[in-house]
């Protein structure tokens, strides 16, 4: 007979936990942010870990709107360049949930992802009885999941990234930092974090801790006083990180391992919280113990700029952070991926884009030009298609989020009802996008500019369909009077060769590409 601790074993699968863990997105976060952060007490405690231990726990802390993961990425590098241990906790994960959890640069193991998953999944389960039968949602779990991790793997620091927000985030419940950082600021998630700029970095600077240093980059003034602000009633020092071109006066230019003009100040930051993280470090080493920064500093004075040490310099180099800026060439097609999903983000990778296509066209002959776009939650679709209009693409392609339906492997579609409502959406952002288009035909037309033709826009029912379609795989599902199928797209890709796409508008998407494209990065 087997034991039941036998069969109970034979459960906790890797696939067992993933499923398990999908199924607390179903408890959804509580509306009132102050007791979800509240709430996170209750389960850290209930996982077996103290607030003591989570406090000896060296955290560089890391929020904003735009390059919280680039930042923490170039962060993360540096620091294991110095040969420490380190852990890196992001959101959200491109094409596995292990991404989330990361040591020594690497996405957690499948066999290290299980054992400490049932080892914190089992302890709540254990005692939610007691707690009225409440379990943590989705980000909360795998935030308490990554401490767990980072505490018994032993790191030596653990960057963490902020989910969203800062006051509220399942993240704050961190007492003691070592350092705090803050990205650029933008409009995003405005429902949950107010509708103005001022709002909003209230809600970041939330993250700010008596005695803890904190470093920003450059920001607009109004953001800045609050931050400034919030710095001086929580007894912060408040530091602004210089450009990078200073630092480029004494070491020459740097070149940084994440593409784009916008990673800049991304890695300056980075240079400031991994400068400070080390240089306290050092000092508590002599000392015996953290010594904290005298509350007293002067607010929001410009950071020293110092000489970057070697380790520095490749660490910044050696940088890699997918679906960021990032490049893939797959035969005669390179794919251009980033999550893009903001205003203010979306001018960056155009900006990208452009130098990009430049650059290439320097040197070959003119690429069919390809968008496949699509945008989740409350997303201003037409503010994002009107950034893109710039880049003048022969084809858009719109899809669901989805990586495959059941129908890939038949000779005809038939949409199933679980796609149905994004399809739904991708319909109303090719009909912005075509709209946008024909504005801007007439625009040019009235000012006697010679232009691009509008380019064609399709409607695909997942990822997969998408790709097979740029590869000359198969058709459409839906598709607009006058638009094109495979005949013609062939005959264009004879004359240019080589087609170019950009994939932007959702992390989730560019992660479903990815997917596709590198199926060993689920490995």
């Amino acid at each position: 007979m087997v034991s039941q601790t036998v069969v109970m074993n034979r459960t906790k699968t890797f696939q067992r936990a993933v499923c398990v863990l999908n199924s607390l997105q179903n408890n959804g976060p509580q509306k009132k942010p102050g007791l979800q952060l509240q709430a996170m007490q209750g389960f850290l405690h209930r996982t077996g870990i103290t607030v003591g231990e989570l406090d000896k726990l060296n955290i560089i802390h890391v929020t904003g709107t735009k390059g919280k993961g680039s930042t923490c990425a170039f962060t993360e590098r540096i620091i294991r360049n110095y040969g420490f241990r380190t852990g890196f906790y992001s959101s959200p994960h491109l094409v596995h949930v292990r991404e989330r959890i990361r040591i020594n640069g690497g996405p957690i193991s499948k066999h290290l992802f299980t054992k400490y998953f049932w080892e914190a999944y089992e302890r709540l389960d254990d005692t939610k009885d007691a707690h009225g039968g409440t379990m943590p949602f989705y980000f909360q779990f795998l935030t308490l999941l990554a401490f767990h991790v980072f505490l018994q793997e032993r790191v030596d620091l653990a960057v963490i990234e902020v989910g969203i927000g800062g006051q509220y985030d399942c993240t704050n419940i961190i007492r003691k930092p070592w350092v705090c950082g803050i990205t650029s600021l933008g409009f995003d998630h405005c429902s949950l974090l107010g509708e103005t700029m001022e709002k909003i970095a209230w809600q970041k600077a939330g993250i700010f801790k008596p005695g803890v240093p904190a470093f920003t980059v450059r920001q607009q003034l109004s953001p800045l006083t609050i931050l400034q602000r919030r710095a001086e009633d929580i007894g912060c020092p408040l530091y602004v990180s210089p450009e990078l071109d200073q630092y480029e006066a004494a070491v020459g230019p740097m070149s940084l391992g994440l593409s784009g003009k916008h990673q800049r100040s991304n890695a300056s930051l980075a240079l400031q919280l991994s400068y400070s993280w080390l240089q306290r470090h050092k000092a508590e080493e002599k000392r015996g113990g953290l010594s904290l920064v005298p509350a007293g500093c002067r607010l929001s004075s410009q950071a020293a700029v110092f000489q970057p040490s070697t380790a520095m310099l490749k660490g910044l180099q050696q940088t890699e952070w997918l679906g960021r800026n990032q490049t893939l060439k797959c035969g005669s097609v390179t794919y251009y991926l980033d999550g893009a999903h903001t205003t203010a983000s979306m001018q960056a990778c155009v900006y990208w884009f452009r130098q990009e296509m430049m650059q290439r066209d320097q040197t070959q002959s003119r690429a069919l030009k390809i968008l496949l776009f699509n945008t989740t939650g409350e997303r201003d679709s037409a503010a994002l298609l009107k950034v893109l209009l710039t880049c003048q693409f022969d084809y858009a392609l719109f899809c669901p989020n989805v990586s495959e339906t059941p129908a890939d492997n038949t000779a005809h579609h038939s949409i199933s009802m679980c796609v149905q409502r994004p399809l739904a959406h991708c319909r109303e952002i090719q009909s912005s996008w075509q709209s946008l288009n024909a504005a801007e035909t007439i625009h040019h037309h009235q000012r006697h500019l010679v232009t691009n033709p509008v380019s064609h826009s399709l409607v695909f029912p997942c990822i997969l369909s998408a790709l097979r379609w740029i590869n000359q795989g198969e058709q459409p599902v839906l598709k607009p009077a006058g638009s094109v199928g495979p005949t013609e797209f062939s005959e264009r890709l004879r004359e240019t060769g080589t087609v170019s796409v950009l994939v932007t508008g959702s992390l989730y998407l560019v992660g479903g590409v990815l997917k596709h494209l590198e199926p060993t990065l689920d490995s």
